[in-house]
């Protein structure tokens, strides 16, 4: 598929110019059913419809994921291996399972927008791959810098940075754009990725009250409506109006 506005030949089933990350032009009308209106319920009610349909797959990435990085969370050991243990440990959770971390998001993302999931899919994010890590380390960053000031600032900068695994994934941005791109289209929604993330809460006790296997599919359901109003939010072309609260 051709981008409008730098001429670069996209992949048929892209969204976003892999050059410029312009939107790309669906020669398919929109129908009634793609339609997705950024907001809570729609996000969360838009993951549990695709969720069902796509269990396997889903639930295979998220178990590669977990094993993945299951080794980041080795136990320490004493002795002189300890500092070694320590740097391989932290090497590894930075270069391969965060940015793996993101290439999940957009597996995700991908059943969010009722695209076709492939398991291969996760790994997506090894074609940006020093913008997923330097992406993970800023975002990490400033979000434990806000909250060594205040709580507060922590969780307000972590919502107004949801946005930025799918835009270094999806639209294959460079780690600074992204940034600044997750901050101007949380503009309006940062609350409702608040409120996404405070309604997680429940839905991960229920699913451990359900014999503990029903976290797995409480963890997948979140992980599509993060998605699901993402994707709302990226096809209603402008943010929402700028709030002067808390959350704006």
């Amino acid at each position: 598929m051709r981008c409008n506005k730098c001429g670069r030949d996209n992949s048929p089933e892209a969204s976003f110019c892999a050059a410029c990350g312009t939107p790309l032009v669906v020669s398919q009308p929109t129908t009634q059913a793609t339609v997705l209106v950024p907001g809570i319920t729609s996000s969360y009610g838009n993951g549990w419809r695709r969720l069902w349909p796509n269990f396997l797959e889903l639930f295979l990435v998220l178990i590669i994921y977990a094993v993945i990085s299951s080794v980041a969370n080795v136990s320490r050991v004493g002795g002189g291996a300890a500092p070694v243990l320590a740097i391989f440990t932290l090497a590894y959770s930075i270069l391969l399972a965060q940015p793996i971390g993101y290439g999940m998001a957009f597996a995700y993302l991908k059943v969010a927008r009722g695209d076709k999931l492939q398991v291969k899919d996760m790994f997506e994010s090894f074609h940006n791959y020093w913008n997923a890590v330097l992406a993970s380390l800023l975002v990490g960053a400033i979000v434990v810098i806000g909250f060594v000031l205040l709580i507060i600032p922590g969780i307000y900068f972590a919502c107004k940075l949801a946005f930025t695994p799918y835009l270094v994934v999806d639209r294959r941005m460079a780690v600074i754009d992204a940034v600044k791109e997750s901050w101007r289209m949380t503009g309006g929604h940062a609350w409702k990725v608040f409120l996404i993330g405070l309604l997680a809460i429940p839905i991960a006790i229920a699913g451990l009250i359900c014999l503990g296997v029903g976290v797995i599919i409480a963890m997948m359901w979140i992980s599509l409506a993060i998605a699901s109003l993402y994707h709302a939010v990226s096809t209603s072309g402008t943010p929402a109006p700028q709030k002067t609260g808390l959350f704006a």
